[in-house]
């Protein structure tokens, strides 16, 4: 028995985007990055070299908190009329 484990790995839509293009049919994202990679490529070959700054990254975690604080009013809302009906 073969038992397979698994990364998983957060990329931009930009870089998705781009493996979608070098994915050939039949073919897993994985197996993409490791025919890339085996054939003396580099994943910046495949995806490019923009990386996030600090400053975008700041951007992301501020919109993420404010939407966890949404939800979580949502919610909040939701159970109060719940408990009205």
């Amino acid at each position: 028995m073969v038992i397979l484990l698994a990364k998983t790995i957060a990329v931009s839509d930009e870089v998705y985007e781009l493996l979608k293009k070098f994915k050939l049919p039949g073919e897993s994202f994985s197996d993409t990055i490791k025919r890339v990679l085996k054939r003396g490529g580099r994943l910046t070959d495949l995806i490019g070299t923009r990386t996030i700054t600090k400053e975008e990254w700041a951007l992301v975690q501020k919109r993420y908190n404010q939407l966890k604080v949404s939800e979580i009013q949502r919610k909040r809302m939701l159970l109060e009329k719940m408990k009205k009906e």
